[in-house]
């Protein structure tokens, strides 16, 4: 894999693709090559059959993404057509994590605001240290986010935590975070990793037809009904019951053993 920054690290082990957030001195802000490496990663590992599920994290213990580097914004946002070439970097990166079909975790220590909630909202589940703050500052800053983004929160929250998140821009701590929905999950800061490596390893070795189809299934029920493909639903509920899968699952099952899933 070739990226044009080093602020980005692709990592895989035992199942698990790491993509870690690298720019450290500055808690991790997304500039724009960052976003452009997120998409090269996150299509890698989608491509990359050992890969069964993907984490996301931050370097260091201040952040997992304190939001976009602003250091930026006179290069790279100064004007109308800069700015439309960066939001479709960024919207692109975004989309990339959003078709990912295989289970994101992010894992949130410290600062996770702005771009960096923007990311966490597209993982599947959010694992927080007890440190960590989360938030919608836009409001602060004079921008306003897409459709989305908005959505993403709104199906996590609900519109009422929405509206108050998004007007107040103020920073939710872990726990009002996991209280609201926001988070699926709170542990002590020398947790988190094991907490996210553990959960992780859990799904790696459980059935990748099986896990696919279940995300694939979740994600078609927060659609308006007439927009559902109950036809790819069937399809692959009927490839999981024709898989090798099934027949090793039954058969480790009767035999008392772990399975050995292979994804076919």
């Amino acid at each position: 894999m070739q990226l044009n920054t080093d602020k980005m690290i692709a990592e895989v082990e035992d199942g698990i693709g790491w993509m870690t957030f690298n720019n450290p001195e500055r808690r991790n802000a997304l500039s724009l090559e960052m976003w452009e490496a997120i998409a090269m990663i996150v299509e890698e590992f989608q491509q990359d059959h050992s890969v069964r599920v993907v984490v996301m994290k931050g370097a260091g213990d201040k952040a997992f993404v304190a939001g976009a580097d602003i250091s930026q914004f006179d290069e790279k946002r100064s004007n109308a057509q800069q700015i439309e070439q960066y939001s479709a970097t960024l919207s692109g990166a975004r989309q990339r994590l959003a078709d990912l079909d295989k289970p994101l975790i992010a894992m949130i220590r410290g600062y996770c605001l702005g771009g960096g909630l923007t990311v966490a909202l597209n993982a599947d589940i959010r694992i927080a240290s007890e440190d960590a703050q989360l938030g919608v500052p836009a409001a602060r800053l004079g921008i306003a986010y897409g459709y989305e983004a908005m959505k993403q929160l709104v199906d996590l929250v609900g519109p009422a935590f929405a509206k108050e998140i998004a007007f107040s821009a103020r920073r939710l701590s872990a726990e009002e975070a996991l209280r609201i929905g926001l988070v699926n999950r709170v542990v002590p800061a020398g947790k988190l990793e094991e907490t996210a490596r553990e959960l992780a390893t859990t799904i790696a070795s459980n059935a990748p037809l099986s896990v696919k189809a279940a995300k694939f299934t979740i994600g078609e029920t927060l659609k308006d009904p007439s927009s559902r493909d109950f036809g790819a639903i069937s399809r692959m509920v009927k490839t999981c019951f024709d898989s090798r899968d099934y027949i090793e699952g039954r058969t480790a099952f009767m035999e008392k053993r772990k399975p050995n899933f292979l994804g076919s």
